[in-house]
């Protein structure tokens, strides 16, 4: 349940007579409803309020065979309006239409495009977006002048203390007016007949949120709305005065238990929506420091592991496959504490890398142990996307955290040509390198592809060892917080909304590796946690 629900509920239960306790000696409501007739007769007869040809009286009858029903007689005309009730009330309560309880007046807006409406302004006027829902407007964004008073406002300016109503858009939002105002014609002023002590008004504004909601509402454009008759014929459950008081009394003594569950309700909120997400990125964390699962010791060490890198890197450059690397970084340990040796000299790390690792483990830049990066080209593409045997282009949101979205693509220009390097294949790890922060920086493995695409420049493609590595580990490692620190803080830009980061600072970024036999255990234990994780989303 919503803070908004228990409110409604508490609402309902005080327009039921369920709130407080009724009391036989309360003066029954019947005799507030015939003081309430006689004082608007004594308006009406004083002209300053029209006569209602509509108006109505509600009273208990005898039909269909029930104890009592409720009429409703208009000039000589009587109906039964029991089908129109929507619930029981206590035998010391009436219904009364919302005309017969209140004169109400609409607002009006002066217009927009004449200028001697709205030049030196001086008094108020309220939109709905002034209104602060149950509480009291003492500010507006606009004002109108004495033009305006005089020559569009008849019914002059609405005093302070009196209660407002928007009926339309948000239907049933309720203020007082802390300072004398117009309003424009989304808004009601609302003057009950009869309020002793302003016991009416304090009851309405309660209450009327709830029941204009089950007024009989219109489709506009803009959103739901009444009308003036609909709103003359909104059903107000009225109970004796002092049950009035006692219920505004009873619903203030509620209210801060309502705000506190709001607030309550408004965290749990936040936090089944952001639980989820924080708990993956906390799993990738343990993951990438060795506190998912287990380390064997039966396992060859991730020291042992990197030199077999070094060796098969060495015989790729001999080959003439990959070119060497004048600068590479060797991390080495001793002592439990990290040194990284480039072009012969050698240096502490240990106040860079951002956390530390089992003895099994080895600290090493992302270039290291890769073969190569490479990226590849944005052309002017169609923006439809590749669904046959044409070429396309991958997008950036092609590349999600953990998977790889082949749809997102453009169709390539038929003159483009296409070289078998800048193709995307199976068992790419891909990442992006530049667009909005959020995006940039996101790693997947290509698991498969049926299409036709070449990589773009705002992706990279990271290639190494399929026999040394285990690639859903090396993505989970890109993918996890604090790496992704490390990955932010190499990026360049004017804002969050564009960075991007080159393929040079890619190959610095610090890589915790873990022996292949750990990294595949990571791997399948991500996997058997990730559906459990997945269900809390639902």
């Amino acid at each position: 349940m919503t803070a908004q629900q228990l409110k409604n509920s508490i609402l309902q239960m005080a327009v039921q007579g369920k709130l407080v306790p009724q009391d036989p000696n309360d003066e029954p409501a019947s005799v507030l409803l015939e003081r309430i007739r006689a004082e608007k007769e004594e308006l009406i007869k004083a002209g300053k309020v029209k006569k209602d040809k509509k108006s109505s009286e509600i009273f208990r009858g005898a039909s269909r065979n029930l104890p009592y029903a409720f009429c409703e007689q208009i000039g000589k005309e009587i109906r039964d309006i029991s089908d129109e009730i929507p619930f029981e009330i206590p035998d010391s309560w009436e219904w009364v239409r919302f005309s017969n309880l209140v004169n109400f007046s609409m607002g009006k807006t002066p217009p927009r495009k004449e200028t001697e409406y709205w030049e030196n302004p001086i008094y108020p006027w309220v939109s709905i977006a002034d209104m602060p829902a149950d509480g009291t407007v003492l500010s507006t964004k606009e004002k109108v002048n004495q033009y305006a008073a005089d020559n569009t406002f008849k019914s002059g300016i609405s005093p302070i203390g009196t209660l407002i109503m928007s009926f339309k858009l948000t239907v049933g939002k309720v203020s007082i007016l802390g300072i004398d105002a117009y309003h424009n014609e989304a808004i009601i002023s609302i003057f009950p007949f009869v309020d002793d002590d302003r016991i009416v008004t304090s009851y309405l504004f309660k209450v009327l949120p709830l029941i204009a909601q089950n007024g009989d509402t219109k489709t506009a454009i803009k959103g739901a709305t009444l009308n003036s008759d609909s709103l003359s014929n909104l059903l107000i459950p009225l109970p004796p005065l002092t049950e009035q008081k006692r219920i505004v009394n009873r619903i203030v003594e509620l209210e801060p238990y309502v705000s506190a569950y709001d607030i309550a309700e408004t965290h749990l909120t936040a936090l089944n929506t952001t639980f989820p997400e924080a708990l993956k990125k906390s799993i990738l964390q343990e993951a990438v420091q060795g506190k998912l699962v287990p380390q064997n010791p039966d396992d060859e060490p991730a020291s042992v592991l990197l030199e077999r890198i070094r060796a098969e890197k060495q015989a790729l450059i001999k080959a003439g496959k990959i070119k060497r690397d004048k600068h590479e970084s060797v991390i080495v340990t001793r002592d439990k504490v990290p040194y990284e040796i480039i072009d012969g000299k050698e240096r502490c790390i240990a106040d860079e890398v951002p956390f530390e690792l089992p003895d099994s483990w080895c600290w090493c830049r992302l270039g290291s142990i890769s073969w190569y990066f490479d990226a590849g080209k944005s052309p002017n593409c169609i923006k439809q996307s590749v669904t046959g045997d044409e070429y396309g282009v991958i997008t950036t949101t092609s590349i999600q955290i953990g998977y790889f979205d082949e749809k997102q693509n453009k169709v390539l220009p038929p003159n483009f040509e296409v070289n078998e390097d800048m193709k995307v294949n199976k068992g790419d790890i891909l990442i992006t390198r530049a667009g909005p922060m959020n995006r940039t920086g996101v790693a997947c493995v290509v698991k498969n592809i049926h299409f036709n695409l070449i990589l773009s420049d705002k992706t990279i493609r990271i290639n190494m060892s399929d026999e040394l590595f285990d690639k859903d580990y090396i993505v989970t490692v890109l993918n996890s917080p604090s790496i992704r620190e490390q990955i932010i803080g190499l990026m360049s830009g004017m804002d969050k909304q564009q960075v991007n980061i080159s393929q040079d600072k890619y190959k610095t970024v610090f890589i915790p590796l873990p022996p292949l036999a750990e990294q595949k255990r990571i791997v399948v234990k991500i996997k058997e946690i990730t559906p459990y994780i997945n269900t809390i989303t639902k």
